[in-house]
């Protein structure tokens, strides 16, 4: 697996500030005052350096704050990535409201100083921002760079003639998100991405300017091209010599070298044809990566510039009769649909919670994700590179039309095609992106200008990356779908929004087309698994959501009588902060659609048991749009003793049993008129369920068992990584469980936990239930369905990290060690 990207992760200290912010305990965390602070050095040697570091932060608007001569004593230290609204009090009187989790927002700044060495030798020094939000200004010595309104692109500043050689200088970055509504789901605020400074020679590869294709593929042999830029800034004309080299696992497999004369103050592109026999093609199930090397020499033989990158080979192709093929094989994509944010732990992309969260898609069995409704971060798309998911890379929500006041329609006609370029220009060499996307349910769908917006969108990404098809989510509750049509021309592949029904009559009328079905309910995943594999037109399906996720609060909620009822978007459900409609809950935990959805898919998954929450046991039960029925992994019913429960079996097994303490309660048949999955209704007690898959001769294939848990004794503590780097960037995930004394899993617990740490940082810490205001940044919480979680973050200094819980029960601790 590619080495991911480093940075530094966000502190854990707070002082008393406006919007709601909590105040922490500062003993929490080392180096948090000015006074601890040190500029950093920056190596001009290197192309590419991490500027995560030691940035100064205040949530206020003093406008003085980009000067020199500002006094910012009083400002606290942060480590990037940053994201200042998760440490906020969720309340229900903040302007985000229920799209934004009711959480804080304001605007905040942010400072850092920095050396530059003497001898700059007309190198040429950027700023590369790979995501803040939101509306940023970039100052640098007290004069302005630049500005950046759009929150999820990727933007570059130079800031060559902006720099003091030999002299200390400031970066000073205004981020302003106190316009609200500006998003339909939780967006952070701050620097929640990686910042890096790059510095160049003369001649140079400039940033963004390098594609890498395959013009064809094959497993017996295939092409690698790479075309790219560069650019000679100097007084003379250039007489370069470039290598392209193209290594699996360390080992060299195609070189290919080529001449290029620049004039001087001039660029030009440059382009390479390697051939490579007996390939190891991309696919999710075989993500074989290769590195790419491009290297610029100058006529006295010293490199110039190099430009590395990771590349799979893959074959895309797509029509409404074969279907999606990847490297000539039949591909249906099992997706999901996955907002931004890392649960408890906000916005920030931290590396390590970008890769966790792709490893959870991985096990719940998606081979494909829609990053909705916006570019995902860097360290995202690398880890599907590695892990094997496929992506579509989504740009907008919207377009001129508002869906919120102060929405991306608010800048639209302005900053749509340097949006776009930031999209596909960053992003196109990921062999795990197979489709652009251009928008999402937009709201003048309408309109006449719907088509030729469409229409120019889908053109400019052609122009920056002809290999891939590109798609838009389309929705209509009307009457009046097929007026689409023109628009949905204009797609390559054309995304449904909930209205895969459709399809069969839409194929009549338009034959050619192959559509996915960009977002779908939970609850249907049987009809959108029968529509998938028994249409060829059809090439996948994405369920809203994979994850769970915070903001557009109260989605996919269950809830009882006396609660307030309707949908998410009709009135405000607080203190739901988010969204309950993912297969997998904030912690990561999978819920039974997970499993079910799964089985659907994979014919490899294993039986699996869930049981029905019994009608009216909590309350009665009533369900929302994106809800499904109340299911849980749990065999714990107090009070409920010999009364009717229903048990679900989900199997590919032609014959299933279930038995109640070693006692056969039936045997049911299982196959796709069953749905895969066979319900027994018996009277509850207490004890072990076991499930048995059988084929149709009788004999046992597969089994599993659900346990009763007797009287909550303590706690468990199970880390993700029991070893992390000592970098001051790592994580480590915990779960907290409260078992009994064989070490069962209490699934009704809720008991509070205190946590406290030598060695690390607790980045945060809750439980999965939306309805819980408890902050994530603090150091306590409590269990709900008998869990919670604790994440770690590693400190710099020698030693392991040593953490300890307490509740009623128990004082567990726990060691993570540091490499």
């Amino acid at each position: 697996m590619r080495k991911l990207l480093l940075f530094i992760s966000l502190f854990l200290s707070l002082y008393s500030q406006t919007n709601s912010l909590l105040a922490v305990n500062l003993d929490r965390v080392n180096n948090t005052t000015k006074s601890n602070y040190k500029a950093d050095k920056v190596d001009l040697s290197l192309r590419k350096q991490s500027f995560d570091r030691n940035w100064l932060f205040s949530l206020n608007d003093n406008q003085e704050a980009k000067s020199i001569k500002f006094d910012d004593a009083s400002w606290r230290i942060v480590n990037l990535p940053h994201d200042w609204s998760i440490e906020g009090k969720i309340d229900a009187k903040n302007a985000m409201g229920n799209d934004g989790g009711y959480f804080p927002d304001g605007i905040g700044w942010y400072r850092k100083e920095f050396f530059i060495p003497k001898s700059v030798n007309d190198k040429e020094i950027s700023l590369y921002f790979e995501g803040v939000y939101m509306n940023s200004e970039l100052y640098v010595n007290g004069k302005l760079v630049g500005k950046h309104p759009y929150g999820y692109s990727s933007f570059i500043f130079d800031i060559t003639s902006y720099i003091k050689a030999g002299e200390k200088n400031l970066v000073a970055v205004r981020v302003d998100n106190s316009q609200q509504k500006n998003c339909r789901w939780y967006s952070g605020s701050g620097i929640y991405r990686h910042v890096w400074l790059m510095s160049a020679n003369s001649v140079h590869i400039p940033h963004w300017s390098t594609q890498i294709t395959s013009p064809s593929v094959d497993k017996d042999n295939s092409s690698v091209k790479i075309s790219s830029k560069v650019a000679n800034d100097s007084k003379a004309d250039k007489s370069l010599s470039c290598i392209f080299s193209l290594l699996r696992k360390g080992v060299k497999v195609a070189e290919a070298k080529s001449s290029l004369m620049i004039p001087a103050n001039s660029a030009k592109e440059f382009t390479s044809l390697v051939e490579v026999k007996n390939p190891e093609l991309w696919s999710p199930g075989n993500p074989a990566l290769y590195d790419v090397k491009l290297e610029i020499i100058d006529e006295k033989g010293k490199v110039a510039d190099t430009f590395t990158e990771i590349y799979g080979i893959k074959k895309i192709e797509y029509d409404s009769k074969s279907g999606l093929r990847l490297n000539g094989k039949s591909l249906k994509l099992n997706g999901g649909c996955a907002h931004h944010d890392n649960g408890i732990l906000g916005a920030a992309a931290f590396d390590r919670a970008e890769v966790r969260r792709v490893e959870l898609l991985k096990e719940a069995g998606f081979n494909a994700v829609r990053t909705s409704h916006n570019i995902p971060s860097e360290a995202f798309l690398y880890a599907c590179d590695s892990l094997g998911l496929l992506v579509i890379d989504e740009a907008f929500d919207g377009w001129r039309d508002a869906k919120n006041k102060y929405d991306y329609s608010t800048i639209f006609d302005k900053w749509w095609k340097e949006d776009i370029e930031s999209m596909v220009l960053r992003d196109r060499n990921h062999p795990s992106i197979f489709c652009w996307s251009i928008g999402n349910e937009v709201i003048e769908r309408k309109k006449l200008e719907v088509v030729t917006t469409a229409h120019k969108l889908a053109t400019h990404i052609r122009s920056l990356d002809g290999t891939r098809p590109v798609t838009s989510a389309l929705a209509s509750w009307d009457n009046d779908w097929e007026i689409y049509d023109p628009l949905a021309a204009e797609h390559d592949i054309v995304g449904y929004n909930y209205l895969i029904h459709k399809a069969e009559s839409d194929h009549e009328r338009v034959p050619s087309r192959v559509m996915m079905q960009t977002e779908s309910y939970p609850k249907d995943a049987f009809s959108n698994w029968c529509m998938l594999t028994d249409h060829s037109y059809i090439v996948g399906d994405f369920v809203w959501t994979a994850l769970d996720y915070l903001g557009e609060s109260g989605i996919g909620r269950f809830y009882y009588d006396g609660e307030s009822a309707g949908e998410h978007y009709q009135t405000n459900h607080f203190p739901y902060h988010g969204g309950y409609c993912g297969d997998i809950d904030i912690l990561g935990w999978r819920k039974p659609i997970s499993h079910y959805r799964q089985l659907l898919h994979c014919p490899d998954k294993k039986i699996y048991i869930a049981v029905k929450e019994p009608d009216g046991y909590f309350g009665k039960v009533r369900l929302t749009s994106w809800s499904v029925w109340p299911m849980w992994e749990s065999w714990n019913w107090p009070g409920h003793e010999g009364k009717d429960i229903d048990v679900e079996l989900y199997s590919h097994s032609p014959l299933v049993a279930l038995y109640l303490n070693d006692k056969l309660i039936d045997k049911k048949s299982v196959d796709r008129s069953s749905e895969f999955k066979a319900v027994f209704t018996i009277p509850y007690q207490v004890g072990t369920l076991k499930a048995v898959g059988m084929d149709k001769a009788g004999n046992v294939i597969e089994s599993t068992i659900l346990k009763s848990a007797g009287k909550a004794a303590s706690l468990r503590l199970t880390p993700d990584r029991s070893t992390i780097k000592g970098d001051g960037q790592d994580l480590s995930f915990i779960t907290v469980e409260v078992v009994d004394k064989d070490g069962v899993i209490d699934p009704n617990a809720e008991i509070d936990i205190t946590a406290s740490i030598k060695g690390g940082t607790i980045q945060a810490i809750g439980n999965a239930s939306l309805k819980d205001t408890i902050p994530y940044v603090g150091n306590s919480c409590k269990t709900w369905k008998g869990r919670a979680m604790i994440v770690v973050r590693a400190d710099q200094r020698k030693g392991d990290i040593s953490l300890t819980v307490n509740s009623e029960l128990s004082k567990n601790n726990l060691v993570i060690k540091k490499r």
